[in-house]
């Protein structure tokens, strides 16, 4: 409020008291405006980046509910893809033109956090309540939790049941091997077994035989990348064997090669993630799911799992905020709509009814997380050629030791 004063004041000390009195209320005004707590119904817009086709729908829905909720929050979608979002926040956090909070894998965490791009999770002890242990894990890092999962994944064996019965579907690679050839020499034109051969994403699997992980059994010691072991070279001269029944070189063995294969229902059994099973289901293909053949005859192969989390940006200018909307990515609500429009499985203890889904739960049982050690970018620059030249012909062990050797030096730089 302002108060004009008429009275006229005397020249000399009276003026000089009149001003020293205006000048000590526009003083006290300007602090109490300057100083003021935010109003609870002061409007704020959060910027989110997510990836199309399908999370970006979940998002938006996920949003109108929130906001009705919260009728101050608003949320502004932005497409940056899950895959870029890590190191696109690098750059457009600092620059005050990132998001509040955004989707990354969990193997990312290490960069995030050792760059100082992301906050802890807020009240981790009941969040961690509330979702799949694994999920947990996958966002701790050095004993401190960061983000909030979204959703869990892994991949396992699809199976077309108009090519092979699921009695049929084999429990081990040796067995695979054996049907597949069979059903090769039987089929021209189709294959038994097909999958994205230069995809370390999958052939990690090959890896794991008695245990074997990448970067230890923690996934954090990078004194080496456990790649070069006995176990791994057994195990990725059993993948290496499968170019028998897959008569493909790598590059002609890719994601699209293997998805199309099996989509236009030429291809028996094929390595891959709940990403595709709605494609599948439009192409008509009637499928199953279920867990990776065995390495060693006893239990199904080892699988990456991973966890896509909704991290607050450490340049956000409303972190509670942002931490409200991802806390409420994680009830049971709007889990059961990202599951009902996206197929992800759910980071929480959902009840689902999809058989494909529960083939891949089935999984998750032997699963590992991603590592989330920054060297795990080292990984991903070399391992997908290592996988490619082992499937051309070239030597396992050379081809490891030297996927080995070039984690090491990159680590160490």
């Amino acid at each position: 409020m302002i108060i004009l004063y008429r009275k006229r004041v005397r020249k000399g000390k009276n003026m000089k008291k009149a001003l020293l009195f205006v000048l000590s209320i526009t003083m006290v005004v300007s602090l109490l405006i300057g100083f003021a707590p935010a109003s609870a119904a002061d409007d704020v817009k959060l910027v989110v980046w997510e990836s199309v086709l399908g999370p970006d729908k979940w998002l938006e829905e996920a949003a109108k509910a929130f906001n009705e909720l919260n009728p101050n929050i608003s949320v502004e979608f932005v497409n940056v893809e899950l895959g870029d979002s890590s190191g696109q926040i690098a750059l457009d956090g600092p620059a005050g033109i990132g998001p509040d909070l955004f989707a990354a894998p969990h193997d990312k965490l290490g960069e995030l956090v050792s760059g100082g791009h992301i906050l802890p999770t807020v009240n981790p002890d009941a969040i961690q309540g509330q979702i799949l242990g694994a999920t947990a894990l996958a966002l701790t890092y050095d004993g401190v939790m960061y983000g909030y999962p979204t959703s869990a994944e892994t991949y396992g064996l699809y199976y077309n049941k108009a090519l092979i019965a699921a009695e049929d579907v084999p429990a081990s690679w040796d067995d695979l091997k054996t049907w597949a050839a069979e059903f090769n020499a039987a089929n021209e034109g189709k294959y038994g077994f097909i999958m994205d051969v230069g995809n370390m994403y999958y052939t990690i699997l090959f890896t794991t035989m008695n245990g074997n992980r990448l970067f230890g059994e923690s996934g954090t010691d990078v004194s080496s990348s456990y790649l070069a072991t006995e176990d791994a070279i057994a195990g990725m001269t059993v993948f290496q064997g499968l170019r028998e029944i897959l008569p493909l070189a790598a590059a002609d063995a890719t994601t699209a090669t293997a998805d199309g294969a099996f989509a236009a229902g030429t291809a028996a059994m094929h390595i891959s993630g709940p990403w595709n099973v709605a494609g599948f289901k439009d192409a008509g293909i009637d499928f199953g799911v279920t867990v990776l053949p065995s390495l060693d005859g006893i239990s199904p192969a080892s699988s990456f799992s991973g966890t896509r989390g909704m991290f607050v940006s450490a340049y956000s200018d409303y972190p509670e905020e942002a931490a409200k909307f991802a806390e409420f990515l994680i009830t049971p609500e709007m889990q059961q709509l990202r599951y009902d429009i996206t197929g992800a499985l759910p980071s929480i203890p959902l009840e689902v009814e999809s058989e494909a889904s529960k083939g891949f739960i089935a999984q998750l049982d032997y699963a590992f997380p991603m590592p989330s050690v920054p060297a795990m970018g080292a990984f991903w620059e070399s391992a997908g050629a290592a996988a490619a030249n082992i499937w051309d012909g070239a030597d396992v062990t050379a081809e490891l030791t030297a996927l080995d050797s070039a984690i090491l030096t990159a680590v160490a730089q």
